[in-house]
């Protein structure tokens, strides 16, 4: 299986070309390919696939670490038009694919970056899905030991529960993540983000990511920050999103239906070729 090794600001995947080649892969082939030390190592896997549709270039799938298939992923959004349009695959920079969670639409700029229409945020609780009798800006998550935190709750394709902190060097990402990505209040775990606000136009965001641990960089978990910080009143239109891989640009206007935009870089770091009976067992 022939394959690439890219990133979004250090958020890394194995990006595999499943048009030109037959791939079939178990969630125990993946875990192997993702693992750091006996595989490629990468946060997620994704394949390039054929649509069945005409009004959609490419089919877009999305795999995490644990082998997990999930519905969307902003960093291998932008990866996936970087590879296509790398590997002849299209020669247009405006790209339409369909995904999982809905179609996304591709948009390869001048300046090597990638913008991507990522849809607009759903706030409502079966939409996330959240276990809550009612949508609302704040909710309440109990905790062992007593303890109680206030999240805001979309989902932008898959869920966000996102977390305001004072100082996120210092946020207990490595405690807390894991609590609340699997929390009975997300019947389908969640992707938790840990948000500081700089000022209006700048935040600074550490996420911990639903089957992969926390990762140095999160597109989806960058727009739901933005999302829930915007329904919060602490942010405008455009915002710039500091990660510890690097810096996300996010518009939303704010109106209902209103997509959120997202634009960064996308790097191809090496290409290689894996023999997928030789792969071995990761738990």
């Amino acid at each position: 299986m022939k394959f690439t090794k890219m990133h979004g600001l250090g958020n890394d995947f194995v990006v595999v070309d499943a048009i030109s080649q037959r791939v079939v892969l178990t969630p125990a082939q993946v875990r192997a390919i993702a693992d750091r030390r006996f595989g490629v190592g990468c946060d997620q896997l994704l394949l390039v696939e054929a649509s069945s549709r005409s009004d959609v270039e490419f089919r877009y799938r999305i795999f995490n670490a644990d082998g997990g298939e999930v519905g969307q992923c902003g960093n291998g959004a932008r990866c996936f038009a970087r590879f296509v349009r790398d590997h002849h695959l299209t020669r247009h920079d405006t790209i339409r694919v369909e995904t999982a969670s809905g179609d996304i639409t591709l948009y390869l700029e001048p300046n090597g970056d990638v913008r991507v229409n990522m849809g607009p945020p759903r706030f409502a609780p079966p939409s996330i899905p959240l276990a809550a009798s009612a949508e609302q800006a704040h909710y309440r998550f109990d905790l062992e030991g007593g303890t109680a935190l206030e999240l805001g709750a979309v989902s932008m394709g898959n869920p966000h529960g996102v977390l305001r902190v004072e100082a996120v060097d210092q946020a207990p990402v490595a405690q807390l993540g894991p609590q609340l990505e699997s929390h009975p209040a997300f019947p389908e775990r969640a992707n938790i983000g840990f948000m500081q606000v700089m000022d209006r136009n700048h935040i600074r965001l550490r996420v911990f990511e639903r089957g992969a641990g926390e990762t140095l960089a999160c597109g989806t978990g960058a727009c739901a920050a933005v999302a829930v910080g915007r329904r919060w009143g602490l942010l405008d239109e455009q915002v710039e999103v500091q990660l510890p891989g690097g810096r996300l640009t996010i518009h939303w206007a704010g109106g209902e239906g209103d997509p959120l935009w997202m634009s960064g870089p996308a790097v191809s770091v090496f290409h290689g070729e894996l023999d997928l009976a030789q792969l071995p067992r990761v738990r």
